[in-house]
């Protein structure tokens, strides 16, 4: 089979690649700049809005696996841009080619369109996979950690001091992003059960997580004791209209992500769960949060 990917140098892409790279299966990757360590792959230098060059990412593939897409904006409209236009694009050059697979890596927030723009976003996009005429598979996953990773950083950085605040209130689930890799490759033949179906999947604990003891594990991974500090939803919308006055454009706390962080209920649906006999989560978030932390220290994102 030969494999389209988009996103693949973006956080989920990566460990994608990973699993992939020395298995001497065809995959052709699109990316606006190839890395120098990935030369072993096929690359395909654009963008999500350049007709041509998906034209040639999809040719003669079997299978396209859509990640790439906007997490955070301060400008509402790129989520339109990016996630819905750029995922039309993507599903017309698939068509047009003749691939006949599709899955399309979404998010939980897609599940609260209301929320915020990038929910939004990622509920049209499934729109329009799920009226593609393809054989198509969407992916929800929860939170998302592990090496590589921006969001979670900030969690374990503010974790070293001992003193991290979280949403008050609230569960959400978590997948190892290994793990996450390893469906979107289960998921490559499609058939019955796994076609024309949105799958929730996360690490297999019942209930997910509650704030407070996601943050104290993650305390735990990094070796401290954490004072955990509850924020009510105006205080999380306080700190992220800081953070986009402060950070700009390259805030990591959006008043958008904050409308969405706030929801109390970021668990995965149990009857959205994938079929075991097609895949299990493999890795326990409290042994991945303790790698996650060792994997920090050593690129020098986490003071050891």
């Amino acid at each position: 089979m030969t494999l389209a990917l988009t996103g693949g140098t973006g956080f989920v892409g990566q460990a994608l690649l990973d699993l992939l790279e020395g298995s001497g299966e065809r995959v052709r990757v699109l990316a606006r700049t190839v890395p120098e360590n990935r030369r072993g792959l096929r690359w395909v230098d654009g963008s999500l809005n350049e007709p041509f060059k998906l034209a040639h990412l999809v040719a003669d593939a079997e299978c396209v696996i859509h990640i790439a897409g906007l997490t955070r904006a301060t400008n509402l409209d790129h989520f339109e841009i990016v996630n819905v236009t750029g995922t039309l694009n993507v599903v017309e050059a698939a068509k047009r080619a003749g691939a006949k697979r599709l899955i399309f890596v979404s998010s939980l927030a897609a599940r609260e369109p209301d929320l915020s723009a990038y929910g939004l976003s990622k509920r049209r996009a499934e729109t329009i996979v799920a009226a593609s005429g393809l054989d198509w598979t969407i992916v929800r996953p929860p939170g998302v950690y592990g090496p590589r990773d921006t969001d979670y950083l900030e969690m374990f950085r503010a974790a070293t001091k001992g003193v991290l605040p979280v949403p008050a209130g609230g569960r959400s689930s978590m997948i190892h992003v290994r793990d996450l890799a390893r469906l979107l490759l289960a998921l490559r033949e499609g058939g019955e059960g796994i076609s024309h179906e949105i799958f929730e999947p996360d690490d297999g604990r019942a209930h997910g997580w509650s704030h407070p003891d996601l943050a104290r594990s993650i305390g735990t991974a990094v070796g401290r004791r954490v004072y955990v500090v509850p924020l009510p939803d105006f205080a999380l919308k306080a700190a992220a209209y800081a953070d986009e006055k402060i950070r700009g454009r390259n805030a990591r706390l959006t008043r958008d992500r904050a409308s969405y962080l706030a929801h109390k209920d970021w668990v995965v649906a149990p009857e959205r769960a994938v079929p075991g006999a097609i895949w299990k989560p493999e890795i326990l978030t409290r042994e991945g949060l303790h790698e996650t932390a060792k994997w920090y220290r050593e690129a020098g994102m986490l003071q050891k």
